[in-house]
């Protein structure tokens, strides 16, 4: 099996890969159903060939990095983001940190902000500073994982 983020070959008895750590596809037995990295490719995403899940509201799409097609709607006024398990989206990583950062959702739109993690949060391969407006599509890469951010 080769890791469908950086190409490392694995065995099958790995579910993550031992050189960039996303998390490996696998069929799952007689479901046919597939779990892993969400392979959407740079192009892809700045194309708009990726269309994502059907939404209802303010949602983030994993795009690499965890499980595929994950979504969290964002249907509260004060989303958390964290390695911690109590957060609203739990991401499951090291290079998380415990409260990472926080979306707020109002009449004005979204917006996030980083809570002083270790690695930093970025909107379009940016590190923010501060309070960051959202808008549709943008790409917001916390730890190993990209989201995309769609209104829905």
């Amino acid at each position: 099996m080769y890791c469908s983020e950086c190409g490392f070959h694995q065995s099958e008895a790995h579910k993550y890969c031992g050189r960039c750590g996303a998390l490996l596809i696998v069929e799952n037995q007689g479901t046919g159903e597939i779990t892993g990295p969400l392979a959407v490719s740079d192009e892809e995403a700045a194309s708009g060939a990726w269309k994502g899940p059907a939404l209802d509201g303010p949602t983030l799409a994993v795009r690499s990095g965890g499980p595929a097609g994950a979504t969290f709607p964002l249907d509260r006024e004060t989303v958390t983001i964290g390695r911690e398990p109590s957060a609203d989206v739990f991401l499951d990583d090291v290079t998380v940190s415990r409260n990472h950062a926080v979306i707020t959702t109002g009449p004005a739109g979204a917006s996030l902000r980083d809570l002083g993690s270790l690695n930093g949060t970025y909107v379009n391969r940016r590190r923010i500073e501060g309070d960051e407006v959202l808008e549709d599509g943008d790409e917001l890469q916390i730890g190993k994982f990209r989201l995309t951010f769609l209104l829905g």
